[in-house]
């Protein structure tokens, strides 16, 4: 397969590249362990949209350099407050009557997948992109844990989210026992958390072999089938059915439907065009 010429944008904060119809996001603050700054949220605000813009990005890839993740908010630069910092006035967007996303994807607006490649030390927001990613696998390395009442705050969204990946006493005991209770890789595979632990150093090669499974599928079709499980996880299930079926109708009409059933007959690849 003719593979496509990698495309660098420049940021400070986080590296960002597309290859072979993959956008890779690496946190790249390792000498503050991924830790987000306000500087890093922005940036990563502007890669989501960028990848989610880009007609050739399939899937989009987040992991990090060095021995974390990411390691939550950055507490050097939280303001006496605790307020989230946003670049408008106080409270005068939507986004900021929302729960603060941070690192987070957009997840509930954007259309293609996410894959997140768990690197290291992972905690506070760093387990947003854990419990929000499409597909999760981590190095053998990989620790979670989450401190906020540690340092006396109010877990707020992280363990929300978390509470309903993880059995509630796991989570629960996560939330109350702060910086003192970790969760190592293959307790979080066991439970669920993780769909597979690799061996560190092979951690980067295996996501991008998912990553090349999921994109050698129909591109509207994955786009549609994770926004029908994604927006139904909210709804009863036969509204979800619904919902699901509306996704289903509207991928039918495109090419790729129809090139699909037509490849597996003339027993070749599938060439898809997101038509």
């Amino acid at each position: 397969r003719k593979r496509t010429h990698p495309r660098l944008m420049s940021y400070e904060t986080i590296l960002y590249e597309v290859s072979d119809r993959v956008a890779t996001i690496t946190f790249n603050r390792p000498d503050r362990l991924n830790a987000l700054s306000p500087a890093m949220v922005r940036e990563l605000r502007d890669a989501y949209a960028a990848a989610e813009a880009d007609e050739n990005v399939w899937l989009l890839l987040v992991t990090g350099n060095g021995r974390a993740f990411c390691a939550g908010a950055d507490v050097g630069e939280i303001p006496d407050d605790g307020r989230v910092i946003y670049d408008e006035p106080y409270l005068s967007t939507h986004e900021q009557w929302e729960a603060p996303q941070e690192a987070t994807p957009p997840f509930r607006t954007m259309t293609k997948p996410v894959l997140v490649a768990v690197n290291g030390l992972c905690c506070g927001a760093g387990l947003d992109l854990v419990t929000t990613g499409d597909i999760t696998i981590a190095s053998d390395r990989a620790e979670f844990f989450d401190p906020h009442v540690s340092i006396g705050l109010v877990s707020g969204r992280e363990m929300v989210r978390l509470a309903r990946v993880l059995p509630l006493n796991v989570a629960m005991r996560l939330a109350l026992m702060g910086k003192h209770e970790r969760l190592p890789a293959q307790r979080a595979y066991d439970l669920g958390l993780v769909s597979e632990v690799v061996p560190h150093d092979t951690l980067m090669q295996r996501a991008r072999e998912i990553a090349a499974i999921v994109n050698r599928n129909a591109p509207l079709a994955v786009r549609g089938t994770r926004l029908a499980i994604r927006k139904g996880l909210d709804l009863p299930l036969h509204e979800a059915e619904i919902l699901a079926e509306a996704f289903r109708e509207r991928v039918v009409r495109t090419d790729d439907a129809k090139e699909g059933p037509l490849a597996f007959v003339e027993k070749r690849a599938a060439k898809w065009t997101c038509t």
